[in-house]
């Protein structure tokens, strides 16, 4: 049975996905592209991003999980590949039989790949991660001394082929932060260790979305770009999209499943947080919390409903919200749209994300497994701003 009027839907252009790779690809100039497809494409589904990130270009590939990249294996790509979170005991023979790159921060992970290259009989690829200065995965500076040498022998026995060296920023998306240029000294020095150690990667790579896009000398060999490419700013103090030449993928858009007048004083959701003020109307979105709709932008989130801005009225609850149209008039089955690229006077992701006090990196990545994702823009024969003859295709979340 077809659902005609859904509740609610996360739309998202394709054609714009390859249209913000192809300009990363500019502002990368001779680096190479990495399209990061982590945590489901950021939500905009990682299979459709993945195939429209390689239509536009992208030499590269990247996910966190390994199960994120033998996903994508399964559904096809034949790429270069790169996955980078990993713990003892992961798929490391699988990822090794499907061709992907794997990335070692520490002794325990480049002995285990080099087992798993052993039981399965061919050379694994690997990039070493170092730590400079974000804190998180990498190996140490004090250490890095020993998993270069120790990676430098395993490679000359067969077992691995150092393909890349890379870390990663703290600050990029903070202009001017002290960090950064003490990151970029760090990385230097871990290149130079490498390369004593008689290490010649293919690639080395440093810059995510935000010194992709202002910090040039970070390039290198090759860029990984997340929630750009997405069309989705970094951060405000990097500019909006459109500053960047980018243009947001999703769309989030809801049927309003009741409207009715009320009187004043009439309480509005849990907690009754917001008292209509007088005779009024009021539109349910059905849309909450378990699709990811924030609840810490209750009385703040902004929704685009009968031709204006309105905010939440009250608790966001775990399935719908309420909005008040005061004098205005709508019937059930009209549209509200939740965010998108702002070209219509609808909200955006980032007006989401300072209603609810975070990122918009959140905000489109906790859209939640029961809104389906329409994709419009499919074929890859586009132009820079055209759609192609496969629009409107309803898939689910995987």
């Amino acid at each position: 049975m077809t659902d005609t009027t859904p509740r609610v839907t996360a739309e998202i252009d394709l054609a714009a996905v390859r249209a913000n790779v192809r300009r990363l690809r500019d502002v990368a100039r001779t680096a190479q592209l990495m399209a990061v497809v982590k945590a489901d494409g950021y939500g905009h589904g990682a299979v459709p991003c993945a195939r429209a990130a390689r239509e536009a270009g992208a030499a590269w590939l990247g996910t966190a999980t390994p199960q994120e990249a033998l996903a994508l294996r399964a559904a096809g790509d034949t790429g270069r590949l790169l996955c980078w979170l990993w713990t003892p005991g992961g798929p490391w023979r699988e990822a090794v039989e499907a061709g992907i790159d794997v990335s070692v921060s520490g002794m325990w992970a480049l002995k285990e790949v080099v087992a798993a290259a052993r039981e399965s009989g061919r050379t694994a690829r690997v990039h070493l991660k170092a730590d400079t200065g974000l804190g998180r995965n990498g190996c140490a500076p004090a250490d890095w001394g020993e998993l270069t040498a120790a990676a430098r022998a395993a490679e000359a026995a067969g077992a691995v082929r150092v393909t890349g060296v890379w870390s990663h920023f703290a600050c990029a998306d903070e202009p001017g932060h002290p960090s950064i240029p003490l990151q970029q000294n760090a990385f230097r020095e871990a290149l130079t260790v490498a390369e004593a150690t008689g290490l010649t990667p293919e690639v080395r790579h440093f810059a995510n979305s935000p010194a992709t896009l202002t910090l040039p000398e970070s390039h290198y060999d090759l860029v990984r770009t997340g929630i750009a490419m997405y069309g989705i700013s970094p951060s405000p103090e990097l500019g909006t999209p459109a500053d960047h030449g980018l243009t947001p993928a999703m769309t989030l858009k809801a049927s309003l499943a009741s409207v009715k007048r009320v009187p004043g004083g009439h309480g509005v959701s849990y907690g009754h947080h917001y008292t209509t003020p007088g005779e009024t109307t009021l539109a349910l979105v059905p849309a909450g919390y378990a699709d990811g709709i924030p609840r810490h932008a209750s009385g703040s989130g902004p929704v685009l409903v009968a031709g204006k801005w309105r905010q939440v009225a009250g608790r966001i609850a775990m399935d719908q919200f309420v909005v008040d149209l005061g004098g205005d008039t709508a019937r059930a089955g009209d549209e509200a749209v939740l965010f998108g690229p702002g070209d219509r006077g609808e909200p955006t992701a980032e007006d989401w994300a300072r209603a609810a006090g975070t990122i918009a990196y959140e905000i489109v990545t906790r859209i939640g497994q029961r809104v389906p994702r329409v994709y419009t823009g499919e074929g890859g024969r586009d132009g820079e701003n055209g759609h192609d003859s496969h629009d409107g295709e309803v898939r689910g979340h995987g």
